[in-house]
């Protein structure tokens, strides 16, 4: 080997030495933060979707030709409103027959009501000029005559009903949201006219894990609940819980747990809307310290994880400015990050570049 070539080997291992010294003292920016005083669990969420507090698809108790829709897709009604009507011109003719063949059984009756008491009096008087038989006879048309007076009313009170039937009135107060049929179609009894819905008030059905099913107690004691709509991302409404499930689903092992709320003074939750709730902040808390849910928020990026099971985070010695591995346990995911502890209140860890840092290294946190 040359001198040569020997001073030219030299040179390049100092060269390599002195790049793995720069390497190792390179400095990097970080963004950096301070850990505050541990605080409870901010709440779970769970979507969920909006419907009507009353739904109904509204019909005729009997057939016949829509006559009127007074009523358009959108239309606000109050209770006991006309919504639709049905040609009432044969209900009419079928009340009037009734009531015919009611006087006529009237009439009937105050006959048989004469006879049974003219023979009664006979008999009683002189038993020979009338039959036992014939007084019998008497007595069962008067009870012929009573029998068909109670059918005949009966058929006036039905013919009345039917009379009655060929009006659809608003159940309670809502909005008009659909017509299944048109004016002038015949339609049959029970067949779908008009779908009303009660939008005063709106429910909001979530599914619950049972592993959580606990806190749905705490949450009626305690306080209520806060529903987020995505159409109305900033805005929280109150809600309470209406009824709760009794039954899991097979696949999800979950509950339905409806809520219950008033519309909004700033805007209306239509039925079919989309959001998530939560536990209001006096339930949560408690729920937080009933479960140990109690740590520090920091951002998901602060972690990193050099194992499957356990998580890390690069702790910044203020002194040195040199980050070291500290191992912290996660509670929860929150809507701003991790619960986590592990960490004491005014430690300072990097936020962001977490899996490019290594043991020791010099930072600068950036402003």
């Amino acid at each position: 080997m040359t001198f040569l070539t020997l001073l030219t080997l030299l040179m390049s291992l100092a060269a390599c030495s002195e790049k793995e010294v720069e390497k190792k003292e390179e400095v990097r920016p970080v963004r950096a933060m301070t850990i505050a005083e541990p605080q409870p669990f901010s709440g779970r969420w769970f979507p969920g979707r909006a419907t009507a507090t009353q739904e109904a698809n509204l019909s005729f108790r009997v057939p016949g030709t829509v006559e009127k829709i007074p009523v358009d897709i959108g239309d606000h009604v109050k209770q006991g409103d006309l919504v639709a009507r049905l040609d009432p011109q044969d209900y009419h003719v079928a009340l009037n027959d009734a009531r015919a063949q009611l006087e006529r059984a009237k009439a009937e009756l105050e006959l048989a009501e004469s006879e049974y008491a003219r023979v009664a009096r006979v008999f009683e008087k002189d038993p020979g000029a009338v039959s036992k038989s014939m007084v019998d006879v008497r007595k069962a048309q008067l009870d012929t005559a009573k029998a068909q007076i109670v059918s005949a009313r009966a058929a006036v009170e039905s013919a009345e009903d039917n009379l009655r039937y060929t009006y659809l009135k608003a159940p309670y107060d809502g909005s008009v949201v659909e017509k299944f049929v048109e004016q002038f179609e015949d339609v049959q009894a029970k067949q779908e006219i008009i779908r009303v819905l009660d939008t005063s008030r709106i429910e909001f059905t979530v599914q619950i894990p049972e592993t959580l099913m606990k806190n749905v107690d705490v949450v009626r004691a305690v306080g209520g609940t806060e529903v987020v709509f995505d159409t109305f991302p900033d805005v929280r409404v109150k809600a309470r819980i209406k009824e709760v499930g009794k039954e899991a689903s097979k696949t999800t092992r979950t509950y339905p747990v409806t809520l219950i709320m008033e519309q909004p003074e700033d805007f209306q939750i239509l039925p079919g809307m989309t959001g998530k709730a939560t536990a209001d902040k006096e339930a949560t808390r408690v729920i937080a310290r009933d479960e140990g849910m109690v740590g520090n928020a920091i951002p998901i990026t602060a972690t990193f994880s050099d194992d499957a099971e356990n998580s890390y985070v690069w702790v910044i010695d203020q002194d040195r400015l040199q980050v070291n591995k500290r191992g912290v346990q996660v509670l929860a995911t929150t809507e701003n990050g991790l619960l986590v502890t592990g960490l004491e209140t005014g430690e300072t860890i990097a936020t962001a570049g977490a899996n490019l840092l290594i043991e020791g290294q010099t930072v600068r946190i950036l402003e």
